[in-house]
């Protein structure tokens, strides 16, 4: 069977200098692409993985306070394994509710990072009766709030599925 372009070799040639040439450029793009991409993740504190090392010019720490249908919220236990043991994290959300941030320079830390670094479940919850909380008066931003040093945030979230029936067994 012959593929096109390839019965005569004045345009086999010239099939293969295109297929040449098209997986050259496209080896090329996906390489600058990568280059770029982990020099922008590298300046990011949402992406970087450890503080070590670094001249840390910002902090801010408030405190979270998270709500799930009228119940304290218990954040799940940390299942990454790929941050060091001696590693200083940019983010921290502690089991306490304080919430800390650092960086090289000033950065605009919102709520709803320190939500997502914590594995909290925010596509289950229903956005328009969801509400935060900055020292008592609610925010605008929702979980773009800003977070700003030493205040406190209130987050109460509503279920998608508050009221439905559960079908899981009693607990006794």
């Amino acid at each position: 069977m012959f593929w096109p372009g390839m019965g005569d070799p004045t345009k086999r040639k010239k099939a293969l200098r295109f297929l040449a040439i098209s997986a050259a450029v496209g080896v090329a793009v996906v390489l600058l692409s990568t280059t770029i991409i982990a020099q922008v993740k590298d300046k990011d504190p949402l992406y970087h993985k450890c503080l070590n090392g670094l001249d840390i010019q910002y902090q801010v720490s408030a405190t979270l306070e998270v709500q799930v249908d009228g119940k304290p919220w218990v954040k799940p236990a940390p299942t990454t394994t790929d941050v060091p043991k001696d590693c200083e994290r940019s983010m921290i959300f502690s089991d306490d509710g304080t919430i800390h941030g650092a960086w090289v320079k000033k950065y605009p830390f919102e709520v709803g990072q320190f939500l997502w670094m914590a594995n909290f479940p925010i596509r289950d919850m229903d956005e328009t009766k969801s509400r935060i909380y900055a020292n008592g008066i609610e925010s605008t931003d929702f979980i773009h709030t800003v977070v700003q040093d030493g205040v406190h945030y209130k987050a109460e979230f509503v279920s998608k599925n508050e009221g439905a029936p559960s079908f899981t067994p009693p607990k006794n």
